[in-house]
């Protein structure tokens, strides 16, 4: 019998990386985590809106990713802002560091979310966008938006 896939379960999501960066290629990672931080991981309470990512020693790790501290965690809770490893294969993480050492590209996680039952991350090598570029992205999304709303109102 086929174990079925459960759907993936948003806990955090990054908007304003894509506001920030262009994103090149996407890469998905566990991440190491104790027993409380799952369990406040379970109840939503995580946030990346200022974390990022770097590569030292050929381990790859998060930093200022807030997961908040579990309630009825008391002694076991961890610092909500402690830097925590991703699980990658070896490959992959010599593959990023090729990249991230050319100029202009960074690492940033993008999202976080349960996948069968574990926590996974999405990250994203990115290029920094220059103050234009957000300029015309911001346009672009009111385009669109007033198209929809045009549309929207010629089909009531």
């Amino acid at each position: 019998m086929a174990k079925e896939k459960e759907p993936q379960k948003l806990i955090a999501n990054n908007k304003k990386a894509y506001h920030e960066y262009f994103i090149d290629e996407t890469y998905e990672a566990g991440i190491a985590l104790h027993g409380t931080e799952v369990k406040s991981m379970r109840m939503g309470k995580c946030s990346i809106k200022e974390s990022f990512v770097r590569i030292e020693d050929g381990e790859v790790f998060v930093y200022g990713m807030h997961v908040s501290p579990y309630e009825k965690g008391n002694i076991f809770n961890k610092d909500p802002l402690r830097v925590k490893k991703l699980l990658m294969h070896k490959y992959e993480i010599n593959k990023l560091a090729g990249k991230v050492a050319e100029k202009g590209y960074t690492l940033v996680p993008l999202q976080v979310y349960f996948k069968n039952g574990r926590v996974k991350t999405q990250i994203g090598l990115a290029r920094g966008k220059k103050l234009y570029d957000k300029r015309e992205s911001i346009a672009r999304k009111d385009q669109r938006r007033e198209a929809e709303r045009d549309f929207k109102i010629k089909n009531i």
